[in-house]
């Protein structure tokens, strides 16, 4: 049986909405026990804090075992294709393997082999998806707000380059937010039309409900564009400076995938000003990873029936 967290658009709205609603028990202290012993391995390809330590948290909260792998120390540096890898881990015993790469849709050729039985969950793919973030920033505008409908987002910054852009966009279009994206012209991805309208952060700053940053990426630009980026010009007219959060709503919340680059994509003040949910948002990407592996482990059989919460 092929299980896999691949994909928050492969996912139904009613699933969806269980999985916010299961995050948000755990968060509230519920607890699960597992039929057997469960051993997941950690692979990130690409640097990271936030995912990668909440997975490895909502694991062992969840009393599922981690095993860290460090790809720089692994046999991919040796010529082993991604697929060997994941059924070596496998036939030691691994039940799942959480990956971040930098390639899109690294996932692709590993579900279409039938010698792969192990839980793949997709923690990153290129400029592809990123379906856990995805979860913890629904989660985040959820708490707020109660609903998705008639929510206007703005998606501001590096949309081009952006997981995180795409997968949300993609989903809040889906569950009836109407959204705004704005950045350079050179960053803009023709296919975001379907979702929403490209302006500027001015022209809807006063009028949006979430203003969601996105990080500059660098690391995936070429040289001329290294070159060529200048940090103060950037955040003038596409960051998020004092002066714009001043026009936003009372009640509009500020978002940011991190890492943040502070005084780029947003004022250093801002990144821990009231209307920010910046750190929210990490919190809540544990429980939203515990939401995610429940899903897998019940499709899987691998939750107990006697299945127990505490919410106290």
């Amino acid at each position: 049986m092929q299980t896999h967290f691949l994909d928050l658009n492969h996912q139904s709205d009613e699933a969806i909405m269980d999985l916010i609603y299961n995050a948000m028990q755990f968060r509230n202290g519920k607890q699960v026990r597992l039929e057997r012993s469960i051993y997941f391995a950690n692979m990130f390809f690409e640097n990271s804090t936030r995912t990668h330590t909440s997975f490895e948290m909502a694991e062992r909260k969840m009393g599922i075992k981690p095993f860290n792998i460090d790809p720089n120390n692994s046999s991919t540096k040796k010529g082993e294709s991604l697929a060997d890898t994941v059924k070596t881990l496998q036939s030691i015993g691994i039940d799942g393997v959480v990956i971040r790469h930098k390639t899109t849709g690294w996932y692709e050729p590993l579900i279409d082999d039938d010698n792969i039985s192990a839980v793949l969950i997709n923690a990153g793919d290129g400029s592809g998806q990123h379906p856990s973030q995805s979860l913890l920033d629904l989660l985040t505008i959820y708490d707020e707000f109660k609903t998705f409908k008639c929510i206007k987002v703005a998606i501001v910054g590096d949309l081009l380059h952006s997981r995180v852009a795409r997968s949300n966009a993609e989903i809040l279009h889906r569950l009836g937010a109407t959204l705004y994206f704005a950045g350079p012209d050179e960053w803009y991805p023709q296919d975001f039309e379907a979702f929403g309208t490209f302006t500027t952060i001015d022209n809807m700053i006063e009028d949006v409900d979430v203003v969601m940053m996105l990080r500059v990426q660098l690391e995936r630009l070429n040289d001329d564009a290294r070159e060529n980026f200048t940090a103060i010009d950037y955040a003038n007219v596409y960051g998020l400076t004092t002066q714009r959060a001043q026009k936003m709503k009372s009640t509009a919340i500020i978002m940011h995938p991190a890492p943040v680059n502070r005084n780029i994509e947003i004022a250093d003040e801002l990144v821990e000003a009231p209307q920010s949910r910046i750190f929210r948002q990490m919190q809540n990407g544990v429980y939203a990873r515990m939401a995610i592996l429940e899903s897998i482990l019940k499709q899987r059989n691998l939750i107990a029936e006697d299945n127990y919460e505490n919410l106290n």
